[in-house]
């Protein structure tokens, strides 16, 4: 079973990436060396200890929906609410909405560890952080007043709505349309599709950012708005209201991440007899949306680069595991009575060297990467400008080389196992399957 590699992942931010430095200089404030260790150890002991025992059952039972309702995988909605009480959905959100304010490379090295324990567990609070993100650069006062802390908490969730079934990668041919209601709000209407966790039970409200067009737009991506649509709109009061005009019409059957939900939205139907049309409140400015969006997706690019990372350090650890148990034939540098270790293999030696420095590298990368955002933000004229640069370049490339790198990792993880590989029993190829969505979604790989 994973468990988090604290020391590495330390040594990496510090002396790798640039935090020991930066925290020398006092560039994030107060922030310490002994509380990062500290931080570091607590997550990579919830990881260990509570959302890695979750990930077979969450594989193998999956999300379930019924009617409109999704139901998570047993145990799941529990390690939930233990997650958002430790305060690790605001690790890195601001301090004025109840955040911690974190450098994002602390949020990083957590959302590697949330990852490696269970990909469709971490992937949930990734969308929220990436709504929370977008909603403070962009939203009105009113709307982070209404919304914002309990994102931050994580007693609400968030989601991105782009996808349509004719538009993919090309926003161009998206479809939904937003009306405006003459009092401030809007009514959206139209289908979104692999939304993930559009719809689930661990929260009771789920903040939906989504993609439309107004009627007097301009074609294509010039022409898009974001809009906020909550599941359940909210009083002045911050208290629940009526259901809103949006729901989670079907369940994708997926090869992998099966415990998180990658649902079909349908907006302005009429549910539950409700008045056609989803009620959503607009975000920025009109037919500047696709600007806000990104936002939201930059942020999410890197995460899932993590994932990438994550995957393949669980994969590794899991061969070398395998390899230290499996014995076969006889090799040079073993000394010991019967058949040796496969891990005394040279052929096999070379392929678990090889999984190590790829993940050793992957994470090198992206931990670079949130280096360059915490000291956009932190600095001040042309060096801010040379930081958010570098920033620019390293974000694609923590996406990309991270997530292919997932994959690879994985798959000579399952070659280490060889034939048991393939069988599901070992858990090989369940890391497998996960992984392959990676290179796929927040940007699809070349």
């Amino acid at each position: 079973m994973y468990r988090a590699p604290v020391e590495e992942i330390a040594f990496t931010l510090k002396y790798v990436a640039g935090l020991k430095p930066a925290l020398a200089a006092g560039s994030f404030g107060e922030l310490g060396e002994d509380l990062v260790d500290a931080i570091l150890a607590e997550a990579g002991r919830f990881a260990t200890e509570e959302v890695a025992p979750l990930y077979k059952m969450g594989d193998e039972q999956g999300a379930v929906l019924s009617g409109a309702a999704v139901t998570m995988p047993p145990g799941w909605k529990a390690l939930y609410r233990r997650w958002i009480d430790g305060g690790w959905n605001a690790l890195s959100a601001p301090e004025e909405f109840g955040g911690q304010a974190l450098p994002t490379m602390m949020g990083v090295a957590a959302l590697e560890m949330w990852n490696s324990a269970a990909m469709a567990f971490g992937i949930g609070p990734t969308l929220s952080m990436g709504a929370v993100e977008a909603l403070d650069k962009h939203a009105s006062l009113a709307l982070k007043a209404k919304y914002l802390e309990k994102l931050v908490s994580g007693e609400w969730m968030g989601t991105m709505n782009l996808t349509e079934p004719q538009a993919g990668s090309d926003l161009n041919a998206l479809r939904a349309r937003a009306e405006p209601a003459g009092d401030g709000t809007y009514r959206i209407f139209g289908q979104k599709i692999f939304i993930t966790y559009g719809e689930h039970d661990f929260t009771d409200n789920i903040i939906h950012l989504v993609l439309a067009r107004l009627p007097d737009a301009p074609a294509g991506t010039r022409g898009l708005s974001l809009f906020l649509v909550p599941k359940f709109l909210v009083g002045e009061d911050g208290a629940l209201g009526a259901r809103n005009d949006v729901f989670c019409s079907g369940l994708e059957h997926k090869l992998g991440i099966h415990a998180s939900p990658t649902c079909t939205m349908i907006y302005g139907d009429g549910f539950e007899e409700t008045n056609p049309g989803a009620i959503g409140w607009l975000i920025g400015e009109e037919n500047k949306g696709l600007a806000c969006m990104f936002t939201m997706m930059n942020n999410a690019r890197l995460a899932v680069g993590m994932q990438g990372v994550a995957v393949a350090e669980t994969a590794t650890q899991k061969a070398l595991a395998y390899a230290n148990d499996r014995r076969q034939g006889k090799a040079a540098s073993y000394d010991g009575n019967g058949m040796a270790p496969i891990v005394h293999h040279p052929d096999v030696q070379r392929n678990l060297l090889t999984m190590k420095a790829l993940t050793q590298i992957a994470r090198a990368i992206s931990y670079s990467c949130a280096h360059a955002i915490d000291y956009a933000r932190v600095s001040f004229g042309d060096e801010a400008i040379h930081w958010q640069e570098r920033a620019n370049l390293l974000t694609p490339l923590a996406k990309a080389f991270s997530t292919d790198v997932g994959v690879e990792v994985a798959s000579l993880g399952l070659q280490v196992h060889g034939g048991m590989g393939f069988i599901e029993e070992t858990g090989a190829a369940a890391l497998y399957r996960d992984a392959r969505i990676a290179p796929i979604y927040e940007g699809t790989n070349g």
